[in-house]
């Protein structure tokens, strides 16, 4: 029997969701009661069909995407709306979806034609068996969302994927609330880190998230070219600036005009255009090269470097008055091994885009994602996806093993904490240096001698025992003492 008022039925397709289980029940008014009852929740859901386009949307979905989205969505691909790294051919959700499980408090990035992003949470469940037409006739799955700000972005503990930058920390999260905040804000933005901590991918989020997300994202390297060439580069030039210019060359800030322009590397950029950068910052003015006639920008600035500017200010390589003028909302992204609850969504999720590239299906062994979460990543994202890439290229099953990681994140020996947390983590009591149980071995005993000989440094004590490295690996999960 059908629910008897827009309470049941959004109740009863609550319970659905929860229990997993689809409902024995389809008619027209029942869905329309759960929209009401959904929206008095501030809650939104879409219906999709098996192959995830959506054919209903509550109308609550126009709160989230502006007024008209409801009936602009129908017959899109999920994947429009919501990150294509969770629900297009490899995705997270698409593929738990398919296997018939759902999902819960998962968030990501709403967005539509143009419209304002909105993060989300969202829970998804398939419609199984032979009720599945709850949505109407052929439905497969149904996703239910809410403004993420309602909940809190740490409320589930599960990762976060935002314009592209996937995250679990808090520390990520402040800065995605900071960005979400500057949605209707022009000002200038300086974005620090070390390098290969997604800097670049972090400016296009805040161009993503700003008003000028309809107009272009413009990046230049300052750091790649010398200052003449960069001055071209940036600015523009005339016919017969300099040898070689045969006709008029729009440059970097005219290209970004009615959108943003990402200095990249800015700590690098050469003194003579320090001075020229701040000119346009203060004027919104600059010169092609080989013009005197002043033009007007319009592109609005986010730089990023790598280099300590204060430090740079102190020694006389970077001016003090551009720095503040650069620096009017300042974003630190920290290091991955100051958010190591990163390292595994990351990990996971760059297998799937790797392995999505080249056609393959690959997994993690446990083994291998625990070398991976003991090793800090000096190079963070970067020096990550490398060793994902690397470890497709090399391994010859589905499934990664350790050896198939590079040999820099086998050799890293963690330290004391690293090792008192992943044990933690483990539900471990004892320490590297102790025997799991029993009386090991004369060859386990003498190998643990030179381990402790070498403080535990793989690479050294390879060396000392002239084995290589892999043998020395290979060995030491042998003998259990990994």
């Amino acid at each position: 029997m059908a629910p008897s008022s827009n309470k049941d039925a959004g109740t009863a397709l609550q319970l659905a969701l929860e229990s997993g289980h689809a409902l024995p029940w389809a008619p027209q008014a029942a869905l329309i009661g759960a929209a009401r009852a959904f929206a008095s929740l501030g809650r939104a859901f879409i219906c999709l069909d098996p192959d995830f386009r959506i054919v209903h949307a509550s109308y609550l979905v126009d709160s989230l995407l502006g007024d008209g989205a409801v009936s602009k969505v129908q017959g899109r691909a999920v994947q429009e709306l919501l990150e294509d790294d969770l629900f297009g051919p490899s995705g997270a959700l698409r593929q738990a979806l398919l296997a018939g499980e759902r999902r819960e408090g998962w968030r990501a990035t709403l967005r539509f034609e143009g419209g304002p992003p909105r993060l989300v949470s969202m829970s998804v469940a398939p419609l199984v068996d032979d009720h599945a037409d709850f949505c109407g006739p052929g439905m497969a799955y149904i996703v239910v969302m809410r403004p993420a700000e309602d909940e809190g972005l740490t409320a589930s503990g599960t990762p976060t994927f935002f314009s592209g930058v996937i995250s679990s920390s808090e520390l990520m999260h402040r800065i995605f609330r900071l960005i979400e905040n500057l949605e209707h804000s022009e000002a200038t933005v300086l974005i620090t880190g070390e390098s290969g901590v997604g800097k670049e991918v972090m400016a296009r989020a805040i161009h993503q998230h700003s008003s000028r997300r309809s107009g272009p994202f413009v990046a230049v390297n300052c750091a790649a070219l010398p200052a003449e060439l960069l001055e071209s580069e940036l600015f523009g030039h005339a016919r017969g600036a300099f040898t070689g210019a045969v006709r008029d060359r729009l440059g970097r800030f005219e290209l970004a005009s009615e959108g943003s322009l990402f200095l990249d590397e800015i700590g690098d950029l050469p003194p003579t255009l320090q001075v020229k950068l701040l000119r346009v910052l203060q004027e919104r003015t600059f010169e092609r090269v080989g013009e005197s006639e002043p033009r007007a920008t319009n592109a609005r600035i986010i730089a990023a470097t790598n280099v300590d500017l204060r430090r740079a200010m102190a020694e006389g390589r970077f001016r003090g008055d551009l720095y503040y003028r650069l620096r009017v909302v300042p974003i630190e992204i920290p290091p991955l091994r100051q958010r190591r609850e990163d390292v595994q969504p990351l990990a996971v999720h760059l297998l799937m885009r790797v392995s999505r590239q080249q056609g393959l299906v690959k997994r993690l062994s446990p083994q291998a994602m625990r070398a991976i979460l003991n090793y800090s990543w000096p190079g963070n994202v970067r020096e990550l996806a490398n060793a994902i890439e690397y470890a497709v290229a090399v391994s010859r099953k589905e499934t990664i093993l350790p050896e198939d990681l590079p040999a820099e994140v086998l050799d890293m020996t963690p330290t004391a904490g690293d090792r008192t947390e992943r044990e933690r983590a483990n539900g471990a009591t004892r320490t590297l240096a102790q025997p799991a149980t029993g009386v090991e071995s004369d060859e386990a005993a003498r190998l643990r001698a030179a381990l402790e000989a070498c403080h535990w440094r793989r690479k050294e004590t390879a060396q000392a025992l002239g084995l290589g490295r892999t043998t020395l690996w290979r060995k030491m999960r042998e003998l259990k003492l990994l």
